[in-house]
């Protein structure tokens, strides 16, 4: 980290064309990391120190970033988003200097110099700019670094386009370098670009934002550091810790009796005044910074939520170590020295990130940036006033919507402040009665009292156990006389002893994954239960839903958005319990941990999930109250704002809400995740291995029997309709999917020649038998004269997107992107 100097170098564009460093005189013994001075048509001079070994004039950790975004949700391309950090290395050829980024990944570590030069030449580094020495004297080599850092360092015009936002060009005649955010400081330099992109076709998702979207601008930040000197001790990664890897390296000089990959955990550089005290306080302790631009009421939430952290480095025999403080004014949230919770806006609720700049060769943090969307607040309070009704708003309960956002928050800070100290997600942390980590996704727990919804105990407040353990494995400083590998190890085994449980983001999202323990937004160690609760709470929230849930003076269309989450309150717990069908206990073990056997979920609790499960598609379950109905065919009229647009469950009846395409939605949640191909294989093993597990055909008679119970008529008869055809879409996808073993194959072109069967003999009249009629003849019928039949309705339903996190915009209380919570 390089936080211990607030001193700052003010730059300002003279008249003599250069830029003018002026140090304050208390400053004057602190040189600043590079000389940089402006010279004719732009040009950004930089003296580098003569050249050393290799011809190699520097090398710094270069890290890009984006000062100033676009604003698009789903593009990404937001303020506060950090590029990758690379070593940069500027080397001498003649009368050149080529910049290039060099491989860190393939290394000899302690091999002599012709192991290291053989690496070294069987693998590519990047070189990223070359140009011409300018000048040079006894003090160094200058350069002109202004085209290096008017190029589109973070691939800006790539993703544009990878994302289908139109193909943009950069504009070197509209682009240009910020002299006011030129910086240097003694340990890192920062410049800020002006990029200007055209293109002849830009898409609508551009348009929507931008004034003229032919034309848009971003501002990139550029970040050149110090290099962390060798006093940092990498730690080696452990799965079973929650521990986020950051290097892979392969060491060509590694003797047989050693692992030639090596995986290295990131993490602050944290030392201890006194390394064999069992408390201690630390040299340059971590502090975070919230950004100014919070507002006050948000700002205080995200200040306590984020100091939760000092708990565990405490509990790890640090004193002081860990703080959180309000932005100085004046500084610009992109220097380096300053570890950053930024305040982010978008056009719609977007992801909210913990990452880092990283040292590539040895893990160590060097800045930690987290990225909180704003109107993921504006998203929470629709909930919440959906849930109690906006009538509580400004009580101070604990059931006013403002109180529960802010308790949000909180969560929302800590969470993203644990990634960007070093921690991934344990999405096990809600399986434990104590929601023993921050580092899993928190629904609101509510319970019911007296028929009533309960918000008293809505969110933990503080870190859990989870936490503390892997603050205090990732963190620890052990006495010098300790062997660090054996004690780590010890940490690991205690907290198996305890029962802790982790399960990561690769075994979590996928609608097939095995590992009953891992999912977002769940409560609860057992899923079941919990769905059941789920539903009682959603049942409560819907009979009283109204115009009594909207604001003073709100547009009743907005009742259309607030429906969204509470009509699918359940979906999360949907997933979960899913997972315990065909479900697989296993860890992240090591061998003599004990822990190494993966054990399959006991028959009994498989089937009472599938019991909870099905109840999900009964029509009585899925249908909504006379009383609400009415309420919701009102729309907004003139321009649409953007949420309002694709917040609301679809519909294909024009302006009246379409309960049968809103039950429908519903209903395929629970059986895409029923139905995942890697579920009905896991169940086909099972079964193999022990007969008292069920069967996939047992799952598919199940769910058939249960879509096809005889409805009286009227609004329930007609929802029935639609998810027995949802079903039957499923089938026949499933009969055509190549990820299936022929075993499942066999089992699902079974079961979908027995429902024929009984479609082929449907009782009743009119409606009902011409929809019997109908299936039945598209699972019959082959070739074209089924794709004709299947085709209109085969995409699965649309589900609203709430969903920050992940390429499916499927969460409605999300805050960070696998491959973005970093």
């Amino acid at each position: 980290m390089l936080l211990s100097s607030r001193r700052r170098l003010t730059v300002a564009l003279c008249a003599s064309a250069c830029l003018a460093l002026a140090l304050p005189v208390s400053a004057q013994a602190q040189a600043p990391l590079l000389a940089v001075s402006a010279g004719e048509k732009g040009a950004v001079r930089v003296t580098l120190p003569r050249e050393g070994e290799g011809g190699v004039l520097a090398r710094f950790l270069y890290t890009p970033s984006i000062a100033g975004g676009l604003g698009a949700s789903e593009l990404g391309l937001d303020r506060a988003r950090l590029g990758e950090t690379q070593v940069l290395a500027f080397r001498r050829i003649g009368n050149r200097v080529i910049a290039e980024f060099e491989n860190n990944r393939f290394v000899a570590l302690k091999g002599d110099a012709d192991e290291r030069g053989a690496v070294a030449r069987s693998f590519s580094g990047s070189p990223v700019w070359s140009g011409d020495i300018v000048s040079e004297d006894a003090s160094g080599i200058v350069i002109d670094l202004r085209d290096f850092l008017l190029r589109d360092a973070m691939n800006i015009a790539g993703r544009l386009k990878d994302a289908r936002a139109g193909t943009y060009r950069l504009s070197p005649m509209l682009s240009y370098l910020d002299p006011a955010q030129t910086q240097a400081f003694p340990d890192n330099v920062e410049f800020e670009a002006a990029l200007s992109f055209t293109s002849d076709e830009p898409a609508r998702t551009v348009e929507r934002i931008v004034p003229d979207a032919r034309t848009l601008a971003l501002r990139l930040h550029h970040s050149l550091i110090r290099m962390p000197d060798a006093g940092f001790r990498p730690r080696a990664h452990d799965p079973r810790t929650g521990t986020s890897v950051q290097v892979i390296r392969n060491n060509y000089a590694a003797s047989l009796d050693q692992p030639i990959v090596s995986r290295l955990v990131r993490r602050f550089r944290l030392e201890k005044v006194d390394p064999d005290a069992a408390r201690s306080r630390v040299r340059k302790p971590i502090i975070f910074y919230v950004d100014r631009a919070a507002p006050e009421l948000i700002r205080t939430a995200l200040l306590e939520g984020a100091r939760w952290w000092a708990d565990a480095f405490d509990a790890a025999g640090y004193i002081d170590a860990f703080r959180v403080e309000l932005l100085p004014e004046g500084v610009n949230p992109m220097d380096a020295r300053y570890n950053v919770i930024a305040w982010i806006h978008r056009d719609t609720r977007g992801w909210s990130t913990g990452s880092t700049v990283v040292d590539p060769r040895t893990g160590e943090i060097v800045r930690g940036v987290v990225q909180l969307g704003s109107l993921r607040a504006w998203q929470d309070k629709l909930i919440f006033e959906g849930l109690v009704g906006a009538g509580r708003e400004g009580t101070g309960g604990a059931d006013d919507p403002i109180t529960l956002v802010r308790a949000r928050l909180r969560q929302l800070a800590v969470h993203e402040v644990g990634h960007a100290l070093g921690l991934s997600h344990n999405f096990a942390g809600s399986t434990f009665a104590d929601r023993a980590s921050v580092m899993d996704y928190p629904p609101p727990r509510i319970a019911i009292r007296g028929g009533q919804l309960d918000f008293s105990d809505a969110y933990k407040v503080g870190i859990g156990d989870w936490d503390r353990f892997a603050i205090n494995w990732l963190y620890r400083e052990f006495p010098r006389s300790a062997d660090e590998a054996s004690s780590l190890d010890a940490l690991a085994r205690a907290a198996q002893a305890k029962g802790y449980r982790f399960v990561a983001d690769g075994d979590t999202r996928g609608d097939g994954d095995a590992n009953p323990w891992g999912n977002m937004w769940d409560d609860g160690e057992d899923a079941a239960a919990a769905l059941d609760h789920a539903l009682a709470v959603r049942r409560i929230a819907l009979s009283r839903f109204g115009l009594a849930n909207l604001p003073a003076g709100a547009p009743a269309a907005d009742l259309r958005r607030m429906i969204v989450p509470l009509y699918l309150f359940h979906r999360y717990q949907v997933t979960a319990a899913a997972k315990l069908i065909g479900g697989v206990d296993y860890r992240y073990a090591v061998a003599g941990d004990g822990q190494e056997r993966a054990t399959a979920v006991p028959p009994a609790q498989q089937r009472a999930a599938l019991r909870s499960l099905l109840v999900t598609l009964s029509p009585a379950a899925l249908d909504l109250p006379d009383s609400v109905l009415p309420l919701l065919s009102s729309v907004q009229s003139g321009t649409a704002d953007r949420q309002t647009e694709i917040e609301v469950l679809p519909g294909r009846t024009a302006a009246l809400f379409d309960w049968q395409r809103a039950a429908e939605v519903a209903a395929d949640i629970g059986l895409a995740a029923l139905l995942a191909p890697e579920r009905l294989n896991r169940l086909v093993l099972q079964a193999a291995s022990d007969p008292a597990q069920p069967s996939v055909t047992e799952l598919l008679d199940a769910i058939g029997n249960a879509v096809f119970v005889p409805q009286a008529g009227g609004r329930r008869a007609e929802i029935a309709r639609q998810v027995r055809a949802r079903y039957v879409l499923r089938l026949l996808a499933l009969g055509a999917e190549k990820d299936l073993s022929p075993t499942a194959l066999a089992l699902v072109a079974d079961a979908t020649r027995r429902l024929q069967a009984r479609l082929a003999s449907c009782p009743g009249t009119g409606t009902e038998q011409a929809h019997c009629r109908y299936l039945a003849d598209m699972l019959a019928a082959t070739g074209d004269a089924r794709a004709a039949l299947v085709e209109p309705l085969a995409p699965p339903p649309p589900v609203p997107p709430g969903a920050p996190i992940g390429s499916d915009a499927d969460d409605w209380f999300a805050d960070i992107l696998p491959d973005r919570a970093q």
